[in-house]
Order: C-alpha cells, then sequence, then structure tokens
C-alpha cells in the first residue's frame, strides 16, 4: 500500500483518478472493512485505484489541543501504525494521511471538494457512511457532497451502516468494548482479536529489580515494552495475551496497558501509555536481551483486571505472580488459538 502524508504530493500519483473514502477508520473494524470491499469492487470495475483518506490527529484531539481541552480528546483504538497495517491487510491500494491542522479545520465544505478532492487527489468516485459531514463546522453532508459531484463529474455513494447481529458496528461500540474490558465483543466487531504492535524499546529493567526482592523468579519478570507518545488508549488494565512476532508460533503472556500507578510519573515511562509484556515461557533462544528493537503484535485476548497501585516491589512482585496464574489458568480453559 502507498501510504502518501497530504494530497499535493499526490497528484503525480493519481493523474487518473482514484476511487476515494473518507474517515478517521480508528480501528478499522468489521463496517469499515466492508467499506473497504465495496470501493475496491467500485475502482476494479471503473479502472482506478482504491484510495482511503484518513487524518492524524484525530480532528477531535487537535480541537482538544487548540480549545485547551484535553478532555475532549476521545480514546484511540489503534496507533496510525495500526491502523495503516489493517488498511493494507484489507487491500487499499492508497493511504492519504491528511495533518488535521487549522487550516483544514477552518475550510468550507466546498473548498475542500475544490481544492483536496479535486485538484489534490482526482476523485472520480466517492463512498462515505451514512453519518459522514465534512468542512469547518462540519456543515458538509452527503446531500451537499452529492449535489458537488453532480456539479464536479465524480460519483457519490453512500453505504449504510453494518450490523453484526444486530448491533450496529462503529468505533464507539468498539471503544466502548475495550473500556469495559469486553473483549470478546471487542473481537466480534473488529473481526479479529484486539491487538497492539510496535517496536520493543528499553525500559526502566524493573524486572531485574524484581528478581532481587523476591527468590524463585530466576532472570525475573523479563518484559517487552512498546511505548506510545500522545495515545490516549481506549483499553487499559491487565490482560492475557499472545505474543506475535518472537518465534514461529504465538507466545502466551501477561500484559499491563496504561501507566504503571506503582510507578511515579518521574520514571523512564514519563506517565506516557506503555504496553508491557511479560512472556510466561521465554524462548531461551533469544538471550536476555532478544527481543530489543523486534516489531511484535500483541493480541489482548482477556481481561483479569484494572491496573493496580502496590505499595513496594514485594506486593508488586506478588501481584504480577497472581496475573501469571490467572492467565495460564484462562489459557488453560480457552479453545486452542486459531492462527
Amino acid at each position: 500500500m502507498q501510504v502518501i502524508r497530504g494530497f499535493r504530493q499526490h497528484l503525480s500519483a493519481a493523474t487518473q483518478g482514484c476511487a476515494l473514502t473518507i474517515g478517521n477508520f480508528d480501528g478499522v473494524h468489521r463496517g469499515h472493512q466492508a467499506m473497504i470491499a465495496l470501493l475496491r469492487n467500485e475502482a476494479q470495475h471503473r479502472g482506478l485505484k482504491s484510495c482511503v483518506m484518513i487524518f492524524e490527529p484525530h480532528p477531535r484531539d487537535y480541537f482538544a489541543t487548540s480549545l485547551r481541552k484535553p478532555e475532549l480528546a476521545p480514546a484511540r483504538i489503534a496507533t496510525l501504525r495500526d491502523k495503516l497495517t489493517e488498511l493494507a491487510r484489507c487491500g487499499v491500494e492508497q493511504c492519504v494521511v491528511m495533518p488535521f491542522d487549522a487550516r483544514l479545520a477552518a475550510m468550507p465544505p466546498e473548498a475542500f471538494v475544490s481544492e483536496v478532492l479535486l485538484a489534490g487527489l482526482h476523485a472520480r468516485y466517492v463512498l462515505v457512511g451514512d453519518d459522514f459531514r465534512f468542512g469547518a463546522k462540519r456543515a458538509g453532508d452527503y446531500a451537499l457532497l452529492d449535489r458537488l459531484g453532480n456539479e464536479s463529474g465524480f460519483d457519490v455513494a453512500r453505504m449504510n451502516s453494518y450490523e453484526v447481529h444486530g448491533l450496529r458496528v462503529s468505533s464507539s461500540a468498539v471503544r466502548a468494548a475495550l473500556s469495559a474490558g469486553r473483549m470478546q465483543d471487542a473481537a466480534a466487531l473488529l473481526g479479529r482479536p484486539y491487538s497492539i504492535s510496535g517496536h520493543v524499546v528499553h525500559g526502566r529493567k524493573l524486572g531485574r529489580s524484581l528478581a532481587e526482592s523476591a527468590q524463585g523468579l530466576g532472570d525475573g519478570f523479563r518484559t517487552l515494552n512498546l511505548r506510545f507518545s500522545h495515545w490516549h488508549s481506549a483499553a487499559s488494565g491487565i490482560f492475557a495475551v499472545r505474543v506475535h512476532g518472537l518465534s514461529k508460533t504465538p507466545l502466551q503472556g501477561v500484559a499491563n496497558l496504561g501507566v504503571r500507578p506503582s510507578l511515579d510519573a518521574t520514571d523512564v515511562n514519563g506517565g506516557r501509555v506503555l504496553l508491557e509484556t511479560y512472556c510466561l515461557d521465554w524462548p531461551q533462544a533469544l538471550g536476555t536481551e532478544g527481543g530489543y528493537a523486534k516489531i511484535i503484535r500483541v493480541e489482548l485476548l482477556h481481561k483479569l483486571h484494572d491496573e493496580r497501585r502496590y505499595d513496594g516491589l514485594d506486593a508488586l512482585t506478588h501481584g504480577i505472580r497472581q496475573d501469571c496464574v490467572e492467565a495460564r489458568a484462562w489459557f488453560a480453559a480457552s479453545p486452542p488459538a486459531r492462527i
């Protein structure tokens, strides 16, 4: 998949036009997947490339920052890396990542169509959802887009909501399931287990301190750390997980997704969201440092509990041990993994 930052770079790449859909696509859930399938079908029949336009940062993130009201920022399902990965898996040929800034926020709907869709992307077909709004103050809707498309020579189509078991599939529904720890419901809406990926980075080496503070831990609780800047995760807590990317088969583990309330805000994590994963059975072939710099994908399968604050390393060690016991019990009682 070709990834393009902004639309002006797209001019030479799409002179023959494209079939386009527009949205945030947070999570790339089953509703998004159905829309992309329809887009690809239309693109193929029209001899066009399929193109998805997304926004980074999320428009609500932008307004939360500009208004200095962080509470307006939405919880996010996916990082940009994971969003692009899933769009590519869906067969999208091009993805335009539009920087949502003051200029775009103030752009009238008519200017968005003329400058971005026509001059920038040469759109010949535009597919949107039933709740699509665009332009400054969300003034544009499907009716306006359809009229402008008719006047400007591109086709416009609208896709109705996608439902699973009578439930409308939406990013809001996925966020609600993740927030409540209903991981099976989230997986049903996404069409896959919820996962997060990234490069493994060095952390505080707390697992080694735990080994020194308690007997019988061997090398301690060696963890794989994925750190995220400016990301408000929709999920948080302690989870039974599967780790992909370290061996031929996924590894079972326990992960903490959040800000680690047992540690102070001045530690190496700095209060940012961290996914800290402990593999129940560490591959000996990797050695003690073999996980660093690897790209891994962590599937969050079952929530054990919310993050907890522990008083001291001994209490933290006991808590992690108990989490491992509960995770092993859950895996033992669960059906074999489908890979």
